[in-house]
């Protein structure tokens, strides 16, 4: 079987966590060329993945015309640029998350793509999270009953900024709210489809802070109030999870554990049950059955990050349809506008008739 032959552009922790160990364990992939500028990423990129070649730019990517599939997994304010010279290229792409820094781009980029006939997705990969595949289970199951408030948060801990660090400046798809609510975003897509509307709060709040750094997004469903939140200040941990509904209730606490093997170079063929969670962060189900109270610990489903990957191949192989479409990437960017000007306004935006998947 001839492998799709992969330019990863971009090696700093994107493409060394959630990109490289992924499309290196895929049997239909080859990790063929690698931007690696820094000397520290050469020798890592030399020691994990010795058949890969290290490049300086991500014009020596795009230009050969050995690579067929283009990863962009830089930072936010290059992605449309990047995708779009590989598209032009003949070049597939994948592209990290959050897609683009404005819905315009992104539709931009989706034309091209169809103009094409190329392959153009979104890099959600929180959806392969154990904690949101939990969670899933547990609504699809109907056990809590019709669901009237889900929460959903990101909280972290670091009370000072990191220089250098582009998510921390004030720029365009700067800030936590396109960094960690586009996932939580995506997800709530997934299980809901499209609100009505959104109203949004963007703080910043460490000293000296020029990006969001404190976000809470309210969706409003017909019968469901959707809460995400993520704050950069929160020294106690918090439940990722929280589902009420009129049978019950379901909080789940802990972080899927597939990123902290993988940034300890772990590879997933290298560990037994890839993507377990510890027992203790098991969710806990509360709920009446036939008139009593019953509580019971829902074992966590498995983390499955090589399933991004693996779909890819085998939608380029002919075999299946995209699990993440470039459509759906784009409307996680819309909400994210419509976030935006909600606080700006300080109001309710509408969602109504604006996104294009839901």
């Amino acid at each position: 079987m001839k492998k799709i032959k992969i330019g990863l552009i971009g090696f700093s922790i994107g493409g060394q966590v959630f990109h490289a160990p992924f499309i290196a364990g895929n049997p239909q992939l080859e990790l063929y060329k690698v931007t690696a500028r820094k000397d520290e990423q050469k020798k890592l990129l030399a020691t994990r993945y010795p058949q890969a070649i290290a490049v300086e730019s991500a014009e020596d990517i795009i230009n050969d015309s050995l690579v067929e599939l283009v990863v962009v997994a830089t930072s936010n304010d290059v992605h449309y640029a990047l995708a779009k010279q590989a598209l032009q290229a003949g070049k597939h792409v994948v592209v990290e998350k959050p897609f683009t820094n404005t819905s315009a781009e992104a539709d931009e980029l989706i034309d091209l793509a169809k103009e094409k006939g190329l392959l153009l997705t979104v890099h959600h990969n929180a959806r392969f999270h154990s904690d949101f595949k939990t969670v899933s289970k547990v609504i699809q199951s109907g056990v809590l009953g019709p669901l009237v408030n889900y929460e959903a948060r990101y909280d972290r801990f670091r009370n000072y900024l990191r220089v250098g660090a582009w998510r921390e400046e004030d720029l365009p798809g700067s800030g936590i709210h396109y960094d960690l609510g586009a996932h939580l975003l995506d997800q709530a897509l997934q299980l809901f489809g499209a609100p009505e509307w959104i109203f949004a709060d963007l703080r910043k709040q460490r000293e000296g802070a020029k990006a969001v750094d404190d976000f809470e997004f309210i969706l409003s469903y017909p019968q469901l109030k959707v809460s995400l939140k993520g704050q950069m200040l929160a020294k106690e941990p918090t439940a990722r999870y929280a589902l009420y509904g009129w049978n019950g209730s379901f909080v789940k606490p802990g972080t899927d554990p597939q990123e902290e093997l993988l940034r300890a170079g772990i590879l997933p063929h290298e560990v037994a049950n890839w993507g377990r969670e510890d027992a203790v962060n098991h969710g806990r189900l509360s709920i009446l059955d036939k008139g009593k109270d019953a509580e019971k610990t829902v074992e966590s489903e498995l983390g499955s990050g090589p399933d991004f990957y693996a779909n890819v191949a085998t939608f380029l192989n002919g075999g299946a349809p995209l699990l993440i479409t470039a459509e759906q990437g784009r409307d996680v960017i819309r909400v994210l506008e419509a976030a935006e000007e909600s606080w700006r306004e300080k109001k309710a935006i509408s969602l109504k008739d604006t996104l294009r998947a839901y």
